[in-house]
């Protein structure tokens, strides 16, 4: 969709549809006082009926406004006044394109933007605009027979309205911004969405691949088994022994920034299918499996963002991709294998399988010299038990980077909570046979989880985002969120000292 911002008198913008807010209680906010105004009060004359009172999630589709230029006015309840913020304005945008595009405008014009939310900024409020328009407005269709049917004109061109400021170069950046939020975490949807015999680590390399296409500042490359054996990446590889898919490395290394800059690598888990191997799961939801590679779909997102936005920074994406079956020739319990660390693992558990496609890749993540390392996997079931489908687990070994991927979640609506690390939870993963176990019993799974991987990360500063409730739906609303994207997205923008 495109997107324009909008200045003036909002009484004489002519547009197909015009946005206005509604606080409780009837109460009129500043644009919709001004269009009031300008149509003899025949806003306050609707509301006096009682039918629409302002509440939060309420709409109302009003035609022929005397003395209007607009075609049709779309009143969207706020809730109290004193309460509205941000996480209201997204659910007040989200709603109304919802609406227009279900309706009949080729274009509209949201007065939503103008009021001022207690804990953001106006370029915030254009930014998440934008990013909750297009999440509202996103289908993934791409496997049906017989596509839905589309609105008949869908809403195609979308005003934001910012009252009587001018327009500047900040207002056009967040609404770039927010648009390249949007187009990474469409992308992480539509990987996730897609079926483990359509995404295999192959097409996930060839997604990579192409999205280097055409980009001069980024450079993919994709690592075969037979390399993967050459430098000596034995916990991964062992993974995919179970599999006829071939295992892949895809690097993907974005330089927009100084020749001697340190860059951030972000390592996604790339396991599009997971039945668990020989400690296979249940059969019941065994279908979401296929979102196991949710990880690696955010870095190729947040790297689409980093591409759109031309960040003046160093990135490297790091995916290791596989899957993990019950093949005879498969990984069984009490198995030792070898990282690329040189550090050996006892595999007590098949189905914990994610930490040992990471740790080789985070070992690999060292060439860089890395500023930070960020890695993103959907990991562990414990996590959704701790934190449900609200927020992403967070551990790390730096307490300033932990602290700024906390700040980006809250400024995106992509929110984290921080995890202990303590030394104490280590002796867990005791092994008498090896190093290490990949599992460290049944208290503290994610933690435990962190803790394996924090051993291969003694080199850098490094954080792990656990989003195992966080990635996507279940039920009715199954689906992929495109999470973490919007977080990853604005610690880099931060990063960049392109966002506050």
């Amino acid at each position: 969709m495109e997107y324009s911002l909008k200045t003036g008198n909002p009484a004489q913008l002519r547009t197909a549809c015009l946005v206005l807010g509604i606080f409780a209680k009837r109460r009129l906010s500043p644009p919709a006082e001004t269009f009031d105004l300008a149509v003899g009060g025949a806003v306050a004359r609707v509301l006096e009926k009682g039918d629409f009172t302002g509440d939060s999630d309420q709409s109302l589709l009003l035609y022929d406004m005397p003395n209007a230029v607009c075609d049709r006015v779309l009143l969207i309840g706020l809730g109290e006044e004193k309460k509205f913020d941000i996480r209201t304005c997204r659910k007040a945008a989200a709603l109304a394109a919802q609406i227009l595009d279900q309706g009949h405008p080729l274009e509209a014009v949201s007065t939503l933007c103008a009021l001022e939310p207690v804990d953001a900024d106006l370029n915030t409020v254009l930014r998440e605009t934008v990013t909750a328009s297009e999440e509202r407005l996103y289908r993934f269709d791409r496997c049906k027979s017989e596509v839905e049917k589309t609105p008949q004109r869908p809403l195609k061109k979308l005003g934001l309205f910012v009252g009587g400021k001018r327009r500047s170069k900040a207002m056009e950046d967040a609404v770039a911004q927010g648009k390249a939020i949007a187009t990474g975490s469409t992308l992480a949807k539509d990987l996730a969405n897609l079926p483990g015999n359509i995404c295999t680590p192959t097409y996930l390399a060839d997604q990579a691949r192409a999205l280097g296409r055409g980009a001069g500042k980024l450079k993919v490359r994709v690592l075969e088994e037979a390399q993967m054996k050459k430098l000596a990446m034995g916990a991964l590889l062992s993974v995919s022994r179970g599999s006829r898919e071939p295992a892949k490395l895809i690097i993907m290394e974005y330089r927009g920034g100084k020749a001697n800059s340190k860059p951030v690598v972000l390592v996604g888990k790339g396991l599009t299918f997971d039945a668990g191997g020989i400690s296979i799961k249940p059969a019941a939801g065994m279908d979401e499996m296929k979102y196991d590679m949710c990880g690696g779909a955010s870095v190729l997102g947040t790297m689409a963002a980093c591409v759109e936005l031309q960040l003046p920074m160093n990135l490297i994406g790091i995916v290791p991709s596989s899957e993990n079956l019950p093949d005879g020739a498969a990984n069984k319990p009490g198995d030792i294998v070898t990282s690329m660390s040189g550090q050996t693992i006892e595999i007590l558990n098949t189905d914990a399988e994610g930490r040992l496609i990471l740790c080789d890749a985070l070992s690999y993540a060292e060439r860089y010299q890395p500023a930070a390392v960020i890695d993103i996997a959907t990991l562990t079931g414990a996590c959704v038990v701790a934190l449900g489908d609200q927020a992403s687990g967070l551990l790390g070994n730096d307490d300033k980077l932990a602290d700024e991927i906390l700040a980006a979640g809250e400024r995106s609506g992509d929110r984290a909570w921080r995890l202990p690390l303590w030394e104490d939870y280590q002796s867990q993963l005791d092994s008498n046979f090896a190093d290490m176990a990949n599992v460290g019993g049944k208290g503290a799974g994610t933690i435990t989880a962190a803790c394996f991987l924090s051993r291969f990360t003694r080199k850098f500063k490094w954080a792990h985002l656990d989003i195992a409730g966080t990635a996507w739906k279940s039920g009715v609303e199954k689906g992929a969120t495109g999470r973490p994207v919007p977080l990853l997205t604005q610690f880099l923008l931060k990063r960049c000292g392109l966002s506050g």
